[in-house]
């Protein structure tokens, strides 16, 4: 069996390389930027809720704001990540580039005023929106749109968590989980390990978890862990279920979209007032590093937190799921 060198075959290869990893780090930077901004505004938001705690009370105007932010000005913005998804599965019109600055304004206000939700999809949505536009911008074919759209999840989803590797294979996993798309592996790798780079280079420091003892394997051990895996797996339906279910009843009760997450905002204050606890509100990272120790959390917190971010989501009000599936899991375990 020979070799045989053809140097053009090389300089397409070479060509593509040159062609993805500018295209890609223009994505990872825009995207690591975007993610450096949200994270510091976030940042702010909780501390000032946490400073003044009246502000839960403001939590239906809040719904107010963001709800009538999307039903006036947010056309297809409010189908959020489905959209991304749908557009990489078959472009058409296009992620709007005015996704990004909705999606960011919509999840600080939320979290300022105390509404339980994640920021990893605000994190995709705003790199999916900016990659987008950079595609508009470069007047690429559909193919290419889809590749950088996938760039653009993973470069969202690494920057915000810090986490590169996994932000290249949640991008590359988005048409079909389980299925690598192989040709974006170049694109999607380079724009999460860029907006990776870009957004501790702003000076965002993300959380670390640390586990201070890992036990011996044992078959008692692989048994205790396979028990439990089968209860993260039920609990995770039931949070999903839970959300789209409270979709459908709140625009089945109330007609008018922006009115949806004022009643939200009601809900989440009782039950505030009930539990007499506010560790549910907001990301709830503090309970996540306590689930690490010896002691733990409370034994239906994770409970308790699945239904405030189902309240949340299903309201209207807008952030992501990851993190809060993060608290809901260190709490269950």
């Amino acid at each position: 069996m020979s070799f045989h060198w053809d140097p053009r075959e090389q300089v397409r290869i070479g060509r593509y390389l040159f062609k993805w990893t500018f295209l890609a780090s223009i994505v990872g930077v825009c995207a690591g930027t975007a993610s450096a901004v949200f994270l510091l505004s976030l940042e702010f938001a909780t501390e000032t809720r946490l400073e003044q705690p009246w502000l839960l009370y403001l939590l239906p105007v809040g719904g107010l704001f963001v709800g009538i932010l999307y039903h006036y000005w947010g056309k297809d913005c409010e189908r959020g990540n489905n959209l991304i998804l749908e557009e990489i599965h078959d472009p058409k019109a296009g992620v709007s580039g005015r996704m990004a600055p909705m999606i960011l304004l919509g999840t600080v206000v939320t979290h300022l005023f105390g509404g339980s939700a994640g920021r990893e999809g605000t994190a995709v949505q705003m790199g999916g929106s900016l990659a987008g536009w950079l595609a508009r911008k470069f007047g690429l074919d559909k193919l290419h749109t889809r590749m950088l759209l996938m760039a653009g999840i993973s470069a969202g989803f690494g920057s915000i968590f810090g986490t590169p590797l996994a932000g290249m294979v949640f991008g590359l996993e988005v048409l079909a989980v389980g299925r690598l798309r192989y040709d974006a592996l170049i694109p999607c790798l380079v724009a999460s390990v860029v907006g990776d780079w870009t957004c501790t280079a702003w000076g965002v420091h993300h959380t670390h978890y640390s586990v201070q003892s890992i036990p011996t394997i044992d078959a008692l051990l692989v048994g205790k862990v396979v028990l439990a895996s089968l209860a993260f797996a039920l609990v995770s339906v039931l949070f999903a279920e839970s959300t789209h279910w409270l979709h459908w009843l709140f625009k089945r009760l109330i007609s008018w979209a922006p009115a949806r997450p004022v009643a939200g905002g009601v809900i989440i204050i009782a039950l505030v007032w009930l539990l007499g606890t506010e560790d549910y509100l907001g990301l709830g990272i503090p309970l996540i590093v306590q689930s690490f120790d010896p002691a733990g959390v409370a034994l239906w917190a994770f409970f308790f937190k699945l239904l405030f971010t189902a309240v949340t989501l299903g309201s209207g009000f807008k952030g992501g799921e990851v993190t809060p599936l993060f608290f809901i899991g260190a709490a269950l375990g």
